[in-house]
């Protein structure tokens, strides 16, 4: 398994309000965040893995969907967020 509950713990304390904070946009972007570097990762190791390329390219619209809202929600969480995720410059 490439996601363990410790790892998800550690990521939802540090981009969440505490540790049980799942459903924050900011824990769930974090989330994603983590989920596509790891599937990025696999997909250039194996490049005819089209199922995992399919995952990969739905995740990265699911996160896009979320900080868009983020963004027309709360400006200042969205630039919070981007700058300690590094997404865009």
């Amino acid at each position: 398994m490439y996601l363990d509950a410790a790892k998800k713990q550690e990521i939802f304390s540090q981009y969440g309000k505490s540790n049980t904070d799942t459903g924050s946009c900011e824990s769930q972007i974090a989330l994603f965040s983590y989920r596509i570097s790891r599937l990025t990762e696999h997909v250039k190791a194996n490049h005819k893995d089209y199922t995992t390329n399919r995952a990969l390219v739905k995740l990265v619209g699911r996160r896009r969907k979320m900080l868009t809202y983020l963004k027309n929600k709360d400006i200042e969480r969205y630039r919070a967020i981007i700058k300690a995720l590094g997404l865009r410059k």
